[in-house]
């Protein structure tokens, strides 16, 4: 237990010699050279699956492997062990009397497979004896998990026998043909081929080719090719396998669209885990009883145009996930796709709605799943003809609404770019004949907590789970995960027939609600236990904020929040309550417009307006100077020839610029302004550039010419003749003291938008460490994040550097006011906190945030409007993460109960199936019936006890 691997390791270096000495002498045969049975000395027959490899005679070798017909067995030539097999020591199989021969048993097999070529020895077989299998008429191919056998099979010839693929059948082979079979599958590689499918994706090409390996590792290309066999006979397995166990074998009835499926054990479902309206607990609220979607779409699920499309079978159209053929054709042959402009950002799911391509019948697949519990929906899965449009998710949707909800009122639903869809849905429904929602069903509109950020600001307070009554802790993003299994299949179901590659997908997606539903348990216990803690803390960080707060306030707060929460459903736009309400300060091209609206409205004045575009392109050259010197500095002494060769284009460019503007610098100060007047130096904070030290802030002003043969040309060091830089003694001899004016609005409007870039560049860089960072297991990934962070912080500490020089030039031209407003930065300002990256994050209080994080609202330090904004959006936003921990934790314990009573409602349905109308049913259709229950038995008794486990208060009528 406390050794790792390597320690292992070292361990076996000192055996492996020893291992390979035995593993070679098992090449050989016993010094002893006995039948392991009856001691006989004629001994020349190996079974390489028997345990220990024990060697036989003939007759024993036969005795032993009557009912073994897979067993591979070798014979000993005198000098190796050939291999061989049961079948050419003339081993024989007899169906139908418990492995005797019939007693009406004539020559063997006097009729041929017409269906399938029979496979004559060529050349190449006669030159390969030692082939473990034979290729003759009277032999049935059997396939296997082993490998590909050759078996001698005698049939029951018994008057009232059944025929030969019913005696195979009954034997635990699956006949590939039915009127005279010569090929059959094993239950057991069947099994086999279906899980390594759903766990591995392995395609049937690949799975046969693995069985010929395993049959013959020198020439697996002379095993007998049964690769289109196994895919049309894993079709029929897979919907004997679906029909058994949804227990249409015991009702005798044909399913209904869907019933072939298996839905979340959890989500409640009024009549089979959860009550009915009328035996409801009053003191339940409502939003307990809803469900809970989220939809999405997946384009790698691409599918070709079939070859022939009207040979194709369907075996379970509709009866799974996806939905019936025929009637969604008829459903998008009359809907019709109306463009909206879109009030938000352009989506790429919305662009993908016009792609095209030719080749495919199907660009992608989209459906419902649960959002809380990640269970797909059946019957509720569609394709995509020309990209994700609203009149496929459309059918999707409604399908998923009419899945077990009568009793019903309320569902939540969760897609990218609901702000959009969910505006005219009703008006879709209500025009088409083929689309319906249950009477009285609410639909209240989410968008996933990773999406809503691609999204304009408004949609995160209308549609994020963090506002919505009732949403408890979700983020909506659950279906990204469910597609990632599917993704594995998608290019080999690419291709095939479209009934086959509905019944992989349904396959693949009913298997993975089974093994939500086994897992389910331990699932709802982390849940359980994540809430309870978050109820905790999050009452903590509610009730210290609360203390703080004006009760007046406190109220007022409350009852916007209700009204909002009330109206929030016919009007999305009351949860801007969320959102900070003030204007936002005002942006540098915001003053520059300012400025030359006044001066243009004023009239006098094309000269005073070229003034305020002047200064503007001063500021942009400072900004210039400052990005150049940061980029010298960063290069240090050993750059290389193409890097100064980018440095001197830069600085000529930088100069040009310079140039121009000095030039003009006389038509704005007048004729007395000499270009010689003692202007100041120039200085550049700086932050300290190494990567692992980002958030330390410095003013040592250094040397940044370490380019070699430059020294001479330094445009980045001049400094240019802006108000701010001559002063305001100057400007008042000069005359143009309304210059400052200018130059103090503009600066103000270059201060906020440095500022607003650092804020976004920090909630980058928190974002960064959550998703990136923290989450990489390996170097590699760990490197690239890390990579990606000393990205952020350069930029960080670029604007940072801008600011400073901004908040100087404001000081220069004696903006005292301003001063107080726009603090100083210090290196405890500039590290990114949760508290960033996420303002709902548990225990976070506005007193976390530095000061820059209030100021983007009007106001000066003065006035406290502004700072009673953001602590009421903080209180709002603390108290919403409070009421969805209460949410979650009263939920999850509902959905522990609603657990329990799922798996005793199918228990009780299977035990129902023991009689038919009355009438006992066979005595096999009984057995498996009292097995399944048994199954769900114990899945509930399971959970029952792990929620005990994690609370000792949890009842089943939860």
């Amino acid at each position: 237990g406390s050794q790792s691997p390597n320690d292992y390791l070292q361990e076996w270096m000192a055996r492996k010699d020893d291992y390979l000495r035995v593993l070679l002498e098992r090449e050989a045969p016993p010094s002893n050279k006995c039948c392991s049975l009856c001691n006989a000395d004629s001994v020349v027959y190996r079974c390489h699956d028997c345990l220990g490899d024990p060697m036989f005679c003939i007759r024993c070798c036969q005795d032993e492997h009557r009912r073994l017909p897979f067993h591979k067995i070798s014979k000993w030539n005198g000098s190796f062990f050939e291999a061989t097999s049961l079948t050419k020591i003339d081993m024989e199989f007899h169906l139908g009397h418990s492995g005797l021969p019939c007693l009406c048993l004539k020559d063997i097999h006097e009729w041929e497979d017409l269906e399938e070529p029979t496979c004559e020895l060529s050349s190449d077989y006669s030159a390969i004896p030692e082939l473990p299998f034979l290729h003759a008429k009277e032999c049935t191919t059997v396939i296997d998990k082993s490998g590909v056998h050759s078996l001698l099979i005698r049939y029951c010839q018994c008057p009232n026998a059944a025929s030969p693929d019913r005696q195979l059948f009954a034997m635990g082979m699956f006949p590939a043909s039915f009127s005279r079979p010569k090929s059959a599958f094993t239950f057991s590689v069947l099994d086999s081929f279906l899980l390594d499918n759903l766990e591995c994706g392995t395609s049937a090409m690949n799975y046969y080719s693995k069985l010929r390996r395993m049959t013959s590792s020198t020439f697996p290309h002379l095993v007998p090719d049964r690769y289109r066999e196994l895919m049309r006979v894993g079709r029929q397995w897979r919907q004997l396998k679906l029909l058994k166990w949804n227990g249409f074998a015991h009702e005798r009835r044909l399913p209904d669209p869907g019933e072939l499926a298996l839905f979340c054990p959890t989500c409640p479902q009024p009549g089979i885990n959860a009550p009915q309206p009328a035996e409801r607990d009053s003191s339940h609220p409502d939003w307990i009883y809803a469900r809970s979607l989220v939809m999405d779409g997946n384009f790698k699920a691409e599918h070709l145009h079939p070859t022939r499309p009207e040979d194709e079978v369907w075996l379970t159209d509709g009866r799974c996930f996806m939905v019936t053929r025929e009637q969604y054709k008829m459903h998008l042959a009359g809907a019709k796709e109306n463009a909206h402009m879109s009030e938000c950002n352009n989506h790429r799911a919305v662009n993908q709605a016009n792609a095209s391509r030719h080749k495919l019948e199907a660009t992608g697949i989209g459906g419902c799943a649960c959002a809380r519990h990640g269970c797909f929906v059946p019957h509720s899965i569609v394709d995509f003809q020309k990209g994700e449009r609203h009149m496929n998710m459309d059918y999707a949707l409604c399908h998923a609404l009419s899945h077990n909800t009568d009793g019903l009122s309320r569902a939540l639903t969760f897609y990218d770019v609901n702000c959009q869809y969910n505006k005219y849905l009703r008006r879709r429904v209500n025009d088409s004949s083929h689309l319906s929602i249950p009477a009285g069903m609410e639909i209240v509109p989410g968008i996933g907590l990773w999406h809503v950020h691609g999204h304009q600001d408004k949609c995160y307070v209308r549609y994020a789970s963090t506002f919505i009554t009732g949403a408890a802790r979700i983020d909506g993003e659950i279906m990204e995960t469910l597609w990632a299994p599917l993704n594995i299949i998608s290019p080999s179901a690419r291709g095939m027939s479209t009934p086959h590659r509905q019944e992989c997908l349904d396959y693949q997606m009913n298997d993975s609600n089974f093994m939500k539903m086994i897992r389910m348990s331990g699932f709802l216990c982390r849940k359980y236990r994540e809430a309870v803690k978050g109820v905790s803390e999050s009452m903590t960080a509610f009730e210290k904020l609360n203390e703080t707060a004006d009760s007046a306030m406190v109220e007022a707060w409350v009852e916007q929040d209700r009204e909002a929460q009330l109206h929030r459903s016919t009007n999305p736009s009351a949860m801007d309550i969320f959102d900070v309400q003030l204007q936002k300060a005002p942006t540098r091209k915001q003053q520059e417009l300012a400025l030359l609206s006044s001066r243009t409205g004023n009239g006098g004045g094309h000269a005073k307006c070229g003034a305020a575009m002047w200064i503007a392109s001063g500021i942009t050259i400072e900004e210039l100077q400052i990005s150049l010197l940061i980029h010298i500095r960063r290069l240090g002494k050993h750059s290389t020839e193409t890097q100064r060769l980018e440095i001197v284009r830069r600085r000529t460019k930088l100069q040009s610029r310079i140039d121009e503007f000095t030039t003009t610098a006389v038509n704005h100060f007048g004729e007395d302004f000499d270009l010689d007047d003692d202007i100041r130096d120039l200085e550049v904070e700086f932050i300290d550039d190494s990567e692992g030290e980002g958030d330390v802030f410095t003013e040592s002003d250094h040397d940044s010419d370490h380019v070699p043969q430059c020294n001479f040309f330094r445009p980045e060091k001049v400094v240019i003749p802006l108000p701010s830089n001559i002063g305001i003694k100057r400007c008042t001899e000069l005359g143009v003291i309304h210059l400052v004016g200018q130059e103090v609005a503009l600066q103000e409007g270059q201060a906020n938008d440095t500022l607003q870039a650092i804020r976004v560049l920090l909630a980058d860089k928190a974002v960064l460490f959550c998703t990136t960072v923290h989450p990489a297991k390996s170097q590699a990934k760990s490197t690239r994040a890390w990579t990606q962070v000393h990205s952020v912080e350069r930029v960080i500490r670029q604007q940072t550097m801008i600011y400073s020089k901004c908040r100087a030039q404001l000081g220069n031209l004696q903006a005292h006011n301003l001063l107080e407003k726009y603090l100083r930065m210090e290196r405890s300002h500039l590290k990114a906190t949760a508290a960033v990256a996420d303002p709902n994050a548990r225990g976070q209080r506005n007193s976390t945030l530095p000061w820059f994080w209030s100021l983007d609202v009007q106001g000066d330090s003065v006035s406290s409007d502004w700072m009673n904004e953001f602590y009421r959006v903080h209180w709002l936003r603390t108290k919403a993460l409070r009421d969805r921990w209460s949410e979650e934790l009263l939920l999850v314990g509902h959905e522990m109960g609603w657990t329990v009573q799922f798996f005793l409602h199918k228990a009780r349905s299977w035990l129902s199936r023991i009689t038919h109308n009355g009438d006992p049913l066979p005595e096999g259709h009984k057995c498996y019936a009292i097995r399944q229950a048994h199954m769900y038995h114990d899945l509930a008794e399971h959970a029952r006890a792990s929620f005990l486990k994690a609370n000792p208060k949890f009842t089943i009528n939860a």
